[in-house]
């Protein structure tokens, strides 16, 4: 059965006092509020904060993620942290391909399977992001968008090291554009997603994988959105800057 999952992407926000802060008052909650033990926990930190963090949250309950890692293993390149400096902190996950860095920071599909490979070498999981754009899903081509990102990165991988990624669908169309995504949306392209894994790499494996939403989760329409079939959690943005509401979406799932 796979994992249900909710994972905090902080993103560049807090101050290292602050996410201290806000890492133990989760820690706290999570131990004190969710019952359900079987949905994994992720928070992801600035870099700055990881080392902290470690030492603050219950690791057994908690998973600690960096938001993004160098997609090179060493050398001299300033002001990048590699996959094996994070994994020194603890960490145990890592968000590779997100929209932002797509975006902002011009990845691409060679860059972020350079990554991928570096993170599973290093014994953590990554966590892919995939997602069409607004002007991507108004042409309808959305299907086709998500299909380049996911086969030129992490279909390259061996059938045994696909089985330790976690798929996050982005719709960057529905994230501070004042559009929505429905549920009906969500379960669509989830479930498309699932059947491009199974058709390669079967459908165990497709079963097995555990496919987030990354678009504007919160806790009012947490339950309605993880109540779909192919929808096994969430990638988290804003609502994971406050403890209850991060709690309040972990707690979505009975």
């Amino acid at each position: 059965m796979r994992k249900q999952i909710v994972a905090g992407n902080w993103k560049m926000h807090t101050c290292l006092q602050e996410g201290t802060a806000l890492a133990t008052s989760i820690n706290k909650m999570v131990k004190k509020e969710v019952n359900n033990k079987d949905t994994g926990v992720i928070i992801a930190p600035p870099h700055t904060h990881l080392s902290v963090v470690s030492q603050l949250i219950d690791t057994d309950r908690i998973c600690l993620a960096a938001q993004n890692c160098a997609s090179e293993a060493k050398g001299a390149y300033t002001g990048e942290v590699s996959a094996k400096m994070l994994s020194s902190f603890g960490v145990k996950a890592v968000i590779l391909g997100h929209s932002e860095r797509r975006a902002y920071y011009g990845e691409t599909n060679e860059t972020l399977m350079k990554k991928v490979n570096l993170v599973i070498e290093n014994e953590m999981k990554p966590i892919f992001c995939c997602g069409e754009k607004l002007d991507q899903r108004e042409a309808g081509n959305y299907f086709e968008v998500v299909k380049e990102q996911i086969e030129n990165v992490v279909f390259n991988l061996s059938k045994e090291d696909f089985e330790k990624i976690v798929i996050a669908y982005e719709p960057v169309w529905a994230i501070g554009t004042g559009k929505t995504a429905s549920s009906d949306q969500a379960q669509e392209i989830h479930a498309y997603i699932r059947k491009l894994i199974s058709q390669k790499f079967g459908n165990e494996v497709a079963e097995n994988t555990t496919i987030l939403y990354g678009g504007s989760c919160k806790p009012s329409n947490a339950e309605e959105l993880f109540s779909k079939k192919d929808v096994d959690g969430g990638l988290i943005g804003g609502a994971s800057l406050k403890a209850e509401d991060f709690i309040g979406i972990i707690k979505a799932f009975k």
